[in-house]
């Protein structure tokens, strides 16, 4: 129930100089007045900090700073005490388990931002914000969250929606006072129209969602090619250490290996691949079946050959099976004899070894993701996957209205898939959303948020 007071720890796991035991709730106050030597909280004014000390049965437990917040004027827009205590496992979780005995509950992932969407303190595009800012690994991903908690594609969304209920009304006005409008012509000439500027908005969103995406989630790479062309030590270059292991025999890598670098706001996640070719060590073509089904799920393909040797058969094969994905040709050992004549689009010369040529291919990959079109100050990104469902889904609904009216059907039929947008957008900030919704998205919080 709401009224519950709810009480977790809101730092992360583990030692540090500080821990911080979070309380929302009606009774915040009261259950921690009860443990602390100090001030009366319960007379304390809202937004003020004490000194004082956490007893249980007389027994000192921890020096400590309690911070008190009175409701409104809150997160959850309820009463709201954090304990700031010395950091550590057992002394934040003794203060917690205090609170439990004093009445408070533990709460459950997610469970303060979700009071704060429930309470109207936010809505839940601001919600999902906040989990995003706490994943941010970059400037550019930080800036994205901070525009969706400001409540930018909050207004993004309730202006659509505003626009789709002009057109609802108007078409409600013509099924109540059918004598002021000719249907045909409200159809074809008024509402037909509208919804099409309506489903270019939309569109332009989700082409562009594909920059949110990259900011906030990175590009998922996979570095492909034949055994011993130098996949592993591109890895290591691109990453800066020594992550995978390099030598001259064949087959050494038969596992993937994983990184991630941040390329001016880019996060690359980098995934270094089984050499692929035929063997019949059973572990390596283990390996070789996962480099296959990471080459289907990459974003970008880094396909690197030697620079000093002609394409082989094995080569080809490669470059045949990822001619739909997005790729640049690495020619390595750009320091020995260059045999490697063919001209392939988006290509780049490195020599991993001596790490030359890396700047450009870093440079090649930001052109290819992001061509300058990305500007964070004016313009809002959509990078939310379930939002982006949303708008989908919204789209098609706007579809079926279009083509109900070039059908000729009558008024209402349109209307319907008008509402079944509305609604389906109302979905992305929360209204109307279900409370299997609520459970799902929350539980991806951590606890104490």
């Amino acid at each position: 129930m709401i009224s519950e007071t709810i009480a977790q720890i809101s730092t992360a796991a583990g030692q540090g100089a500080i821990s911080i035991v979070r309380l929302s709730g009606e009774s915040s106050i009261k259950i921690v007045n009860k443990v602390f030597k100090g001030s009366n909280l319960e007379k304390v004014k809202s937004h003020t900090v004490h000194y004082g000390n956490i007893f249980y049965n007389d027994n000192p437990i921890d020096e400590v700073l309690v911070s008190v917040f009175r409701a409104p004027r809150t997160f959850t827009t309820e009463d709201i005490v954090e304990i700031n205590c010395h950091g550590g496992v057992f002394v934040a979780n003794k203060i917690l388990e205090i609170l439990f005995i004093e009445g408070a509950r533990s709460a459950k992932p997610g469970e303060f931002t979700e009071r704060a969407f429930l309470n109207g303190r936010i809505d839940l595009t601001q919600a999902e914000s906040v989990m995003d800012i706490i994943e941010a690994k970059s400037n550019l991903s930080l800036s994205l969250a901070n525009k969706g908690l400001d409540g930018e594609i909050y207004r993004l969304i309730v202006d659509l929606r505003t626009d789709l209920l002009n057109i609802i009304a108007h078409i409600e006005v013509n099924i109540d006072y059918p004598e002021y409008d000719d249907v045909i012509e409200l159809s074809n000439n008024i509402i037909k129209p509208q919804i099409e500027a309506l489903i270019e908005k939309i569109q332009n969103l989700i082409s562009k969602s594909n920059y949110g995406k990259i900011i906030k989630d990175g590009v998922k790479t996979a570095i492909i090619g034949r055994p011993n062309v130098g996949k592993s030590s591109l890895l290591n270059a691109l990453l800066r250490e020594d992550k995978a292991i390099v030598t001259e025999i064949k087959g050494t890598t038969r596992d993937i290996v994983e990184g991630s670098i941040n390329l001016g706001g880019i996060i690359l996640n980098l995934i270094d691949t089984a050499g692929i070719r035929e063997s019949s060590d059973i572990i390596e073509k283990i390996g070789i079946e996962k480099a296959k089904q990471m080459i289907e799920e990459a974003e970008l393909i880094l396909f690197v050959l030697e620079n000093n040797q002609v394409l082989t058969r094995e080569d080809e094969a490669l470059l045949e099976l990822t001619e739909h994905k997005k790729r640049i040709v690495i020619l390595n050992k750009t320091d020995l004899n260059k045999e490697l004549i063919h001209k392939f689009k988006n290509s780049v010369q490195i020599s991993a070894l001596h790490k030359t040529g890396i700047n450009d291919l870093e440079n090649m990959i930001k052109d290819m993701f992001l061509s300058g079109e990305v500007n964070i100050i004016d313009q809002t990104y959509i990078s939310n996957a379930r939002h982006i469902a949303k708008l989908n889904d919204a789209l098609n609904s706007l579809y079926d209205s279009v083509g109900a009216i070039n059908d000729q059907l009558p008024i209402d039929f349109p209307e319907i898939d008008l509402k079944s947008a509305w609604a389906t957008l109302g979905e992305i900030i929360g209204d109307t959303s279900t409370t299997s919704l609520l459970d799902e998205l929350f539980a991806k919080f951590c606890l104490g948020k």
